[in-house]
C-alpha cells in the first residue's frame, strides 16, 4: 500500500463514478471502499468478483484518484514551471501556485551555490559526526526562513522538533545578534526589524509517539495557519535507535516509512521544505552500498536503506583536520557534500562556523599539526 495515499479520502464505492454493476458485484464480494479496491491485486479482484479485466482497470482506476489528495503532475508541466497546484492555508489563488523552483537560502552565496539557491521544497537530510556543524546550519535555516521572498527566505516562521538534546537557544541568540554580520548584502535595518525568536517554534518530543503527535496534529496546524514554513527535525535517527532491539527491524521499518511519508506530506502540501538531521553509523568493511549515500570509509548516514529512500536529497557534514582564520575568529574546517539529490551533481563546498553562523570558505585553509 502507497504510505502517501490520503487517509481522509476513503471513500464509499457508491461514492465513485462506477457503472452500478461493476460496484455490485465489488460489493457482493465485499469490496466496500476505494480502499479495499486497491488493497487487493487485480487478477484476485477478478477471481471474487466475476468482473471483466477491463471491468477491474476502471475500478481500481476508479478508486485510485479518490484516494489521492493531488492529481498526478506531468513531468513536462514540472519542467516548464506551470504547475499551479495551491497547498493548503498558503492562500495561493488559481495561477499563483506553488513555484517547483523554490529554494530557501542557506545565508551563504558559496553553500547556496552548492545546492543551486538552497534547500528545496522536499525532504532533506543533513548527516554527519557529532560536532561537524549539523545544528549550527538548521539554526541559521530558521532565522533564514523567516526573511523576505526577495533575500532568499520565505517570510515565514520554523518548528525545530529536538529528540535528543536541548534546544540550544544560547546559540540561537548569539546568531541573531550577529545577523548583519552573517548577512551583509541586506539592509541592516530589514534585519533589525524581525523579531527572530518569536517565529520559532519549539518542541521537544521524548518518544516516537511524542513525536508522531508533533508531525501530525501540532505542525500541520502551524503550516495551515502560514505560521511556518520550515520543519527541522534534530535527530531523525535517536528515536529510531533507541525505541527498537535488531530484532524489531520490521515493526521499526513500518515507523519510520510512516514517519517519512508523514514529513513528504506536509512539505508537499505547504510548500515547505523539511530538514531532517541524522546521525551516522560506523562502516565496518567498507562494503556499504552506494545506495545508502556512503561519503567515506568511515561512517555513512544511520537508519540504513529504508530510510535513504524516503530522503529527496542527501547532504552530508564533516569536520576536517584543517583549520581557517577570518579576522580575530580561527575554526574547524569542514565540508558541506552533496551525496545524492535529483538536481544537483555530487560534490562539497569547504566551510567553518564563525560566531555570525555557518560560512562557505574559499580561502587558505591550515593543516593542524
Amino acid at each position: 500500500m502507497d504510505p502517501d495515499l490520503d487517509r481522509d479520502r476513503d471513500l464509499d464505492l457508491d461514492q465513485l463514478e462506477l457503472n452500478p454493476r461493476i460496484t455490485a458485484a465489488a460489493r457482493r464480494a465485499k469490496v466496500t471502499s476505494a480502499r479495499r479496491a486497491l488493497t487487493v491485486s487485480g487478477p484476485d479482484l477478478q477471481r471474487i468478483t466475476g468482473l471483466s479485466r477491463a471491468d477491474v482497470q476502471q475500478l481500481q482506476t476508479a478508486a485510485a484518484s479518490a484516494c489521492r489528495a493531488h492529481t498526478p503532475v506531468p513531468a513536462l508541466l514540472l519542467l516548464r514551471g506551470a504547475c499551479h497546484r495551491s497547498g493548503p492555508g498558503l492562500g495561493l489563488g488559481p495561477g499563483l501556485g506553488l513555484d517547483p523552483g523554490l529554494r530557501l537560502s542557506l545565508g551563504c552565496p558559496v553553500l547556496d551555490g552548492l545546492l543551486r539557491g538552497g534547500l528545496p521544497v522536499g525532504l532533506t537530510e543533513l548527516s554527519g559526526p557529532s560536532g561537524a556543524g549539523k545544528t549550527q546550519l538548521a539554526l541559521q535555516l530558521c532565522l533564514s526562513v523567516q526573511l523576505p521572498t526577495l533575500h532568499g527566505g520565505l517570510q515565514s516562521g520554523a518548528v525545530y522538533i529536538c529528540t535528543e538534546a536541548s534546544f540550544p537557544i544560547s546559540r540561537l541568540q548569539q546568531l541573531i545578534s550577529q545577523q548583519v554580520e552573517l548577512r551583509a548584502d541586506l539592509p541592516p535595518d530589514l534585519i533589525r526589524r524581525i523579531q527572530f525568536s518569536d517565529q520559532i517554534y519549539i518542541e521537544h518530543t521524548a518518544d516516537l509517539e511524542a513525536l508522531q503527535l508533533c508531525v501530525t496534529r501540532r505542525v500541520p496546524l502551524l503550516l495551515a495557519r502560514g505560521a511556518v514554513r520550515l520543519l527541522v527535525v534534530d535527530s531523525v535517527a535517536a528515536l529510531f535507535r533507541s525505541e527498537f532491539q535488531a530484532s524489531d527491524w520490521s515493526e521499526r521499518t513500518r515507523r519510520l516509512l510512516a514517519f517519512g511519508a508523514a514529513l513528504r506530506r506536509l512539505s508537499r502540501d505547504f510548500a515547505a521544505p523539511v530538514l531532517c538531521i541524522n546521525q551516522v553509523t560506523d562502516v565496518v568493511d567498507g562494503s556499504t552500498p552506494e545506495s545508502l549515500g556512503l561519503v567515506d570509509a568511515k561512517v555513512s548516514p544511520a537508519l540504513g536503506l529504508a530510510w535513504a529512500n524516503q530522503v529527496m536529497v542527501r547532504l552530508m557534514m564533516r569536520r576536517l583536520q584543517g583549520s581557517v582564520a577570518a579576522g580575530d575568529q580561527r575554526s574547524a574546517a569542514r565540508s558541506l557534500e552533496v551525496v545524492f539529490a535529483p538536481h544537483l551533481e555530487r560534490t562539497s563546498r569547504y566551510c567553518a562556523v564563525w560566531r555570525e553562523g555557518v560560512r562557505g570558505v574559499t580561502g587558505h585553509m591550515t593543516h593542524d599539526t
